[in-house]
C-alpha cells in the first residue's frame, strides 16, 4: 500500500534514490500520506518517537554514528518547532538531517485553521536547503528535492522539506509511479596550494594543532602522529576529539590554569591550525584570543568560524585528505623544544592531579574519577553539556573509548536522547554520563521503544545546576537560585515507569560498591543516579585548580 498523493510519492522515491535508510516518524493526521508510504516500504526502516524534540535528537544520534542522513516526518502546526533545538545542533555540528514537515495548503494558513503556522523557509538561519513544495507540481518538486539533496551529498547538515497536503489523507494505491532526480555537480572545485602552506608552516617555529569534536578515524591519527614528530608543532585535543597519542595533550585546561604571562608568551604559536568541531574549553580560547597567532588555518569542507578573531585560512576539504597531503611536505628538521616544553609541563600537572585525586574528599570531581575508570573498554560514551562535558576534560579518557557530545550549539535539552538514539544506531555498550538538569529536562527520551538492554545512564545530581557556583558571577548576584535551580528530584520513579533497573549511591563506598554490578548484563537498560554535595563541588574544585600550581 503506498500513499495515492503524488506529492508523497515524490518525496519517498527521492528519498529512496538519494539512499536515505531510516526514518523517525512522530505520530499525526497531516502527515498521513507520507507515514502509510514510509511505513509500507520495504527499502526504508521506520522508527514511531511521539515527542518531536526528543525524536529530533534521536534521530541525530542516529546520524552521528552512521555518518549518514537520517530522515524526519512530523505533522503540521507546532510540532515542526519542536525540531528545531535538534536543528540548530545538526548544523552546527554539521550531521545530516532530512527534515520533512507536513503542511496544510497555503489557502488554509492565516485564517484561523487548526494546526496550522507559517511553515516555509521556518528554519532560515539554520538549514542548508528548504525545499518548499507543491502538490500537483511534480516537475518543480523533483527539481527542489534534486537541489536539497545534491547539497547534502556535499556537505554535512540539515535540509528542510514542506509538503503542503489537501484531504483526502488515508487514500493508497498498489503502485507508485517513477520519478527523476539527479545530483547537481559544483561548479566550482576548490584548490588547496599544499607548497605554499608547507612553505608557511616550516619557517615558523611554534606551530599548535587544536582538535575539537571529531569521529574516530584510525588513519587520521597516524597521519596526525607522523606530523607531530616535528619538535615545532603541539597537538592540543579535547576529549572529544576521539584522538589518542600520548605525545598529545588531552587536558588542555590542566595545562593552562595557572600560567604566568611570560609562559603565555612561550605558548603563544606562530600558527594555529584547528579542524573538528567546536571547542569546549574556554580556557583555551581565551588564550587563543589575547595571545593571538600570527596565522590560524581551519580545515573543513563547509565553514571556518574565526573563533580566535585571527582567521587567515579557511582550508575547504576533510581533515584526513589534508594531512594526507600535507604529512610529507613537512620539514621534521626543525630545532625546537616548543613541543618537548609543553609535553613536560604536562606530565607535571598530571603528576599534581593524580596526587589530588587520590585524596579528594566525595564530590563531583572525586565521582568523576571513579566512574571513567569503570565504563568498559571499547565501549561508547555520550556526555552532557554544561558541568559534565568540563569535568571531562580534566581528565585522561581510556583511549579505546569513543566520546561524544552534542558541542554545536552546547545545549542541555536533547543529551538524552542523542545518546539513546547513538546507543541504537552503534553495535558498541554506551554510557550517558550526565547532569541531573540536564537528565530531568530529557526526561521524555525514556519514552522510547528502541533502547537496547546495554545502555547505562549516570546521572550525577547535585541539585540544581552546579556549574553556576563554579562559573563567576552568579553566587555574587542575589538571584543564585534562578541561576542554579535548586530540587529535590530523583529518577526513580521515572526508572520504573520507562522499564529501567534503578540504583543509587550517596557517598564513596556506596558508589564503588553500586559500580561493580552496573555494568553486569541485563535484560533492562540500568540508570545510576549518584548524589554529590552541592555545598562542596565548587570548593573542591578550585582547591584542584590551585593543587595544579
Amino acid at each position: 500500500m503506498y500513499p495515492k498523493k503524488e506529492l508523497a510519492q515524490t518525496i519517498i522515491a527521492a528519498c529512496r534514490t538519494f539512499e536515505i535508510q531510516t526514518v523517525v516518524i512522530s505520530p499525526g493526521s497531516r502527515n498521513a500520506p507520507l507515514t502509510i508510504g514510509f511505513s509500507n516500504h520495504e527499502d526504508f526502516e521506520t522508527l514511531s518517537i511521539v515527542d518531536e524534540r526528543c525524536a529530533a535528537f534521536f534521530a541525530l544520534g542516529i546520524a552521528q554514528q552512521k555518518q549518514k542522513p537520517v530522515a524526519l516526518l512530523c505533522t503540521s502546526g507546532s510540532a515542526l518547532l519542536n525540531y528545531y533545538p535538534a536543528i540548530a545542533e545538526a548544523y552546527y555540528s554539521q550531521i545530516p538531517l532530512v527534515v520533512i514537515s507536513a503542511d496544510r495548503p497555503s489557502h488554509l494558513i492565516d485564517i484561523g485553521d487548526g494546526q496550522t503556522i507559517r511553515q516555509e523557509n521556518v528554519f532560515h538561519n539554520h538549514i542548508l536547503f528548504s525545499a518548499n513544495l507543491k502538490e500537483n507540481d511534480s516537475n518543480s518538486n523533483s527539481i527542489k528535492l534534486s537541489k536539497a539533496f545534491s547539497l547534502l551529498h556535499k556537505v554535512k547538515g540539515p535540509i528542510h522539506i514542506n509538503a503542503p497536503f489537501d484531504e483526502p489523507l488515508y487514500e493508497t494505491v498498489n503502485k507508485m509511479k517513477d520519478f527523476s532526480f539527479k545530483i547537481e555537480k559544483s561548479a566550482t572545485v576548490s584548490t588547496i596550494d599544499y607548497n605554499k602552506l608547507a612553505q608557511l608552516w616550516n619557517s615558523a617555529a611554534k606551530k599548535m594543532i587544536l582538535v575539537g569534536v571529531h569521529y574516530p578515524n584510525a588513519a587520521l591519527e597516524i597521519l596526525l602522529d607522523k606530523v607531530a614528530d616535528d619538535p615545532s608543532v603541539l597537538v592540543l585535543t579535547e576529549t572529544t576529539s576521539n584522538l589518542n597519542n600520548k605525545r598529545f595533550i588531552n587536558s588542555i585546561d590542566n595545562l593552562i590554569f595557572n600560567l604566568t604571562k611570560e609562559e603565555f608568551t612561550s605558548l603563544q604559536p606562530d600558527i594555529l591550525l584547528t579542524f573538528g568541531g567546536l571547542i569546549v574549553s574556554k580556557k583555551i580560547k581565551k588564550f587563543l584570543r589575547e595571545y593571538s597567532p600570527t596565522e590560524h588555518w581551519h580545515i573543513n569542507e563547509l565553514r571556518a568560524f574565526d573563533t580566535y578573531q585571527a582567521l587567515s585560512k579557511h582550508i575547504k576539504t576533510d581533515s584526513y585528505t589534508f594531512f594526507q597531503n600535507f604529512h610529507k611536505l613537512v620539514d621534521y628538521k626543525n630545532k625546537s623544544n616548543y613541543e618537548s616544553k609543553w609535553t613536560h609541563y604536562k606530565k607535571q600537572t598530571r603528576a599534581k592531579h593524580n596526587h589530588y585525586i587520590k585524596t579528594a574528599p566525595y564530590s563531583d570531581l572525586k565521582v568523576f574519577d571513579l566512574v571513567l575508570k569503570v565504563i568498559p573498554d571499547f565501549s561508547e560514551v555520550q556526555f552532557s553539556n554544561s558541568a559534565i562535558i568540563r569535568y571531562s576534560q580534566l581528565f585522561e579518557m581510556n583511549s579505546t573509548i569513543t566520546v561524544f557530545c552534542n558541542r554545536g550549539t552546547s545545549g542541555i535539552d536533547g543529551s538524552t536522547s542523542t545518546a539513546l538514539g547513538a546507543a541504537y544506531a552503534t553495535q558498541k555498550p554506551t554510557t550517558l554520563v550526565t547532569g541531573d538538569l540536564s537528565f530531568f529536562y530529557d526526561s521524555n527520551a525514556l519514552w522510547n521503544n528502541y533502547i537496547p538492554k546495554d545502555v547505562r545512564i549516570i546521572i550525577i545530581n547535585n541539585s540544581g545546576g552546579g556549574i553556576f557556583k563554579i562559573i563567576p558571577g552568579p553566587k555574587k548576584s542575589s538571584a543564585l537560585e534562578y541561576f542554579e535551580t535548586p530540587h529535590c528530584l530523583t529518577a526513580e520513579h521515572l526508572s520504573t515507569m520507562f522499564g529501567f533497573e534503578y540504583s543509587t549511591a550517596h557517598n564513596l563506598n556506596s558508589l564503588e560498591k553500586e559500580v561493580v554490578s552496573f555494568y553486569e548484563k541485563s535484560d533492562k537498560p540500568k540508570i545510576l543516579e549518584i548524589f554529590t554535595p552541592s555545598d562542596q563541588n565548587d570548593l573542591v574544585l578550585k582547591a584542584y585548580i590551585n593543587n595544579l600550581k
